[in-house]
């Protein structure tokens, strides 16, 4: 007997039916209710952070306040539900006039959001009150504020690093390079130079043989160079005030976490431990999942996110079938970039020479298409990802055909973004 599943694709949903004797587990988070009163809730935590005085404290006095909200590729955290009540906070519990809040949006190296994406990220009724900027990593203008002791200079976004108050508004999720993403990243690779964030994601390839560095890793941060760097760069800003946004399986916000740039984001990071990581007594010969939909699919630069927190789940050359449907194609113009070197065979030393993040994406893909068969629904052209080893369908039925998964062990994973499997022992 099958059992269809409709899986999310764009900003639509695709039917994928599989033998139910196949299936050895549906993976989902753990259930975690949603915040019923997201106001009541945000109050409660800036009136009483993690290891800070409140935001009413930590406003006193505050003449410029930045605040500093991640881009339309975390659209997914939802931020236009919170920052209203954030702002409103400010002018009315810190007695901060409108005039005096900027929001800026942590671009990092990404492009800078129109104006029809700015008012869906921070809402029409905020982007009519308040100044709202793009970071644009590239500027003239940007800041310099220390050295870390990797060696890496930090250059910010001027008005984040001259406000009195900055004011930090982002989301705990699982990251393939930076352990965790949230807190930290908010400033680093948000709003910092083009320079700053690739001496930072350099660290992602090991120094010494042609791979990704072990150091780094989905939740891991002890010892992890990109982490840390970022860690110094963010204690570099003064009186930085972080809020981290938690989201339970079904996308939901769960829980709120402010204060510390660091205490109050671990905290949010063991809570998305608790609620993504799903116990699974063995590795499936395929996995078959779905990025979670637009805009966690919107390109490859972002969809295959989804890859790095499945991957855990399948065998050694075991058959991953994702769905993403990349509207956007590679996403940052210079994925694709990168196909040149590695029909060479040049990749690694290319990248090694002149990083960009984009190419280690697209390094990371080819190693995830080495250890796997990677069959992908998509838009995007098959001839453009054969050379990575990719497999590109238009067509489910296609590509389940050609996917012969009969008889085999399969774990059933509606939404990647959620699902960290975690082999028992």
């Amino acid at each position: 007997m099958m059992k269809t599943f409709e899986l999310q694709y764009g900003s639509g949903t695709v039917s994928v039916g599989v033998k139910e004797a196949d299936i050895i587990g549906e993976l989902k988070g753990n259930t975690v209710p949603p915040v019923s009163d997201i106001k009541a809730a945000l109050y409660a935590s800036l009136g009483s952070p993690i290891d800070s005085p409140s935001l009413q404290e930590r406003a006193k006095g505050a003449k410029s306040v930045a605040l500093v909200v991640s881009d339309m590729s975390r659209f997914w955290m939802r931020q236009d539900l919170v920052i209203p009540h954030l702002v409103a906070y400010l002018e009315t519990e810190c007695g901060i006039a409108l005039s005096d809040i900027t929001v800026v949006i942590a671009n990092g190296t990404h492009a800078p959001g129109s104006e029809e994406e700015l008012r869906t990220l921070v809402t029409d009724a905020v982007f009519d009150a308040v100044n709202v900027i793009n970071h644009d990593c590239r500027a003239d203008d940007l800041v310099y504020m220390g050295t870390t002791s990797f060696g890496n200079r930090i250059t910010v976004n001027r008005t984040v690093a001259e406000a009195d108050l900055v004011v930090c508004l982002g989301a705990c999720t699982h990251h393939v390079m930076a352990g965790f993403g949230g807190g930290r990243k908010s400033i680093l690779p948000g709003v910092s130079s083009l320079e700053t964030i690739n001496y930072n994601h350099a660290f992602s390839l090991d120094s010494e043989a042609p791979r990704s560095n072990p150091l780094i890793g989905n939740g891991v941060l002890e010892g992890n160079p990109l982490h840390l760097d970022m860690s110094e760069a963010a204690a570099m800003v003064k009186n930085l005030f972080v809020i981290n946004l938690v989201m339970n399986g079904e996308m939901q916000l769960s829980s709120i976490f402010s204060g510390h740039y660091m205490t109050s984001w671990l905290r949010g990071c063991e809570e998305v431990n608790r609620i993504y990581q799903v116990p699974v007594k063995e590795k499936a010969d395929v996995i078959i999942t779905s990025c979670g939909g637009y805009p966690k699919d919107m390109s490859l630069y972002q969809g295959t996110k989804a890859i790095d927190n499945v991957e855990s789940g399948l065998k050694p050359g075991g058959t991953l079938i994702i769905l993403m449907e990349a509207r956007e194609g590679g996403g940052a113009p210079a994925y694709f970039d990168w196909l040149q070197s590695l029909k060479k065979g040049t990749l690694y030393e290319d990248l090694k020479a002149n990083f960009t993040i984009p190419g280690y994406i697209f390094f990371l893909n080819c190693e995830q298409a080495s250890r796997y068969r990677i069959m992908m629904l998509t838009s995007v052209a098959p001839e453009l990802v054969a050379p990575m080893g990719i497999e590109a369908f238009n067509n489910m039925e296609d590509l389940l055909k050609a996917a012969d998964i009969e008889g085999k062990s399969v774990y059933v994973i509606e939404n990647a973004s959620t699902v960290i499997p975690c082999v028992k022992g």
